[in-house]
């Protein structure tokens, strides 16, 4: 508890410290005064002459509490304290839903580990990044879900994040229409100045039988409540193979032609936003980047520094240590003339 206590602790003036130069020099002075005091006689023996008593053990204890006090005094003339920091964020922030493709085909290795821990990962540095605004997160596979409503809590949206499993309790498929409609809905009674979401997927349009909106009429959705969409086509180029003949085509990928990049920059234009292609992770956290450079928010930030003085102890010991120096010289140690 001691070690932490002075651990934390700084000075105000830190120009005080030289004085304890002087320290050695008083130490130096008074074993010189000592000595010089010191009645010498010339005997064959000083055995008679060791004798022990409790006024010899404290003779120089009256120095040393006085050595230590003006130590102390030297502390807390440094102006002894602790700093505790605080900032105040405050300002217009943006709401923000993430709309992320939670698909089968998201577990694909083409981007390592994989397209869905690499999308993850990149989500979370971009929530850490905002940190006035409100966040939500939507999912979609065969079904759309919403995993956490947009909110100010951190801790609890990017835990939601980095828990996404692919198809995990959704049906099969893609709806990126369902998807984005249920993104607009979650902002549908936002009263923030902009709202944003940003669509990441790595197919197109595959429902079930159950699809109760398309993509299109989701866009229209978008659009009647002023939703900037920014989409976002991820899977890496595809592979080339070398054929025994020696020439060299372009092998076809079908993970990769399945990217509907006409649907999602039509949805990214007619609502404001943009469409990005992103190929490795790399390019998925530039591509964030880019977006938290278009997405603005304005913040305030105050700072306050509170400061705890922490003098009093060391005037209260130096003070101790001067009354037991003249205690000692006025009592046990006394000199009588």
């Amino acid at each position: 508890m001691l070690y932490d206590w002075i651990k934390h602790m700084s000075f105000a003036y830190k120009w005080v410290f030289p004085f304890f130069g002087l320290l050695p020099l008083m130490v130096w002075y008074y074993v010189k005064q000592y000595n010089r005091m010191q009645a010498t006689i010339k005997v064959s023996s000083a055995n008679a002459f060791q004798v022990s008593s409790a006024k010899l053990f404290f003779r120089h204890f009256p120095f040393i509490f006085r050595l230590l006090a003006i130590g102390a005094l030297i502390i807390a003339l440094a102006r002894p304290q602790t700093r505790n920091d605080q900032e105040h964020l405050q300002g217009e922030g943006i709401d923000i839903v993430l709309c992320m493709d939670v698909s089968g085909s998201m577990g694909s290795r083409d981007i390592a580990p994989s397209r869905m821990e690499v999308a993850k990962e990149v989500a979370v540095n971009f929530v850490l990044g905002r940190p006035v605004d409100r966040i939500g997160l939507v999912v979609f596979s065969g079904e759309s879900f919403t995993q956490c409503p947009i909110t100010t809590d951190r801790n609890t949206l990017i835990h939601q994040i980095q828990t996404l499993e692919s198809r995990r309790f959704l049906k099969d498929g893609t709806v990126i229409g369902e998807g984005l409609a249920t993104a607009v809905d979650r902002l549908s009674k936002s009263t923030a100045q902009s709202k944003v979401i940003i669509l990441i997927t790595d197919g197109k349009e595959d429902p079930p039988d159950t699809r109760l909106i398309d993509p299109l009429t989701a866009l229209e959705i978008a659009k009647s409540h002023g939703v900037r969409v920014h989409t976002i086509g991820m899977g890496a180029l595809p592979s080339t193979v070398v054929k025994n003949t020696g020439n060299t085509t372009q092998a076809k990928n079908p993970a990769i032609d399945f990217i509907d990049e006409s649907l999602l920059r039509k949805i990214a234009e007619e609502t404001g936003g943009r469409y990005f292609r992103a190929k490795d992770k790399e390019g998925l956290q530039n591509i964030y980047k880019e977006i938290d450079k278009m997405e603005k928010s304005k913040i305030d930030v105050t700072s306050y520094k509170r400061y705890q003085e922490l003098f009093i102890p060391f005037v209260l010991t130096a003070l101790a240590l001067l009354f037991l120096d003249v205690l000692l010289r006025t009592t046990l140690l006394r000199k009588f003339p």
